[in-house]
């Protein structure tokens, strides 16, 4: 079974690069300037940002589906990421080292099935959520603080 996991579009979050802290905090975005790592998930290129990279707090719309799951949550946007995560078969280390929420989804934007799985051992659980008749694609959350992680779709 092949699968495919990306990042967001850098697309939508290119205006808020650069901007000064009044005009983020209009927008309730928040920035920071890394100083450990890990800690600062980038969900466009689905990497850790690294100490002295500056990354956005902001609320994401990560299910847009007119049902009951729509979901906003807090993401990580590294500033200046611009190259979208985009792989078959391959988990970015930043899923690999947390523990993670798959949802399974229909067409719809309904919930068909979830669990919870150390991102080192989701490849089975992908498997699974994928032979569940009606899937159409999964979402990856951190299972801790409920961020949204990426999206997983059959390749």
């Amino acid at each position: 079974m092949n699968f495919r996991i990306t990042g967001l579009s850098p697309e939508p979050f290119q205006p808020f690069y650069g901007l000064g802290e009044a005009e983020l905090e209009r927008h309730g975005i928040k920035r920071y300037v890394v100083d450990h790592a890990p800690g600062f998930p980038d969900r466009v290129e689905m990497r850790e940002a690294v100490p002295g990279e500056t990354v956005l707090l902001l609320n994401h719309v990560c299910q847009p589906a007119n049902s009951p799951y729509r979901a906003t949550h807090a993401i990580f946007v590294r500033e200046g990421a611009s190259d979208t995560y985009d792989r078959v078969n391959e988990i970015p280390e930043v899923m690999r080292a947390r523990l993670l929420s798959l949802r399974a989804y229909d067409d719809a934007g309904m919930i068909l099935d979830a669990d919870i799985v150390d991102g080192a051992e989701m490849v089975p659980l992908i498997e699974r959520l994928f032979a569940v008749p009606g899937v159409s694609y999964i979402h990856a959350h951190n299972a801790r603080r409920g961020c949204y992680s990426g999206r997983i779709d059959r390749a």
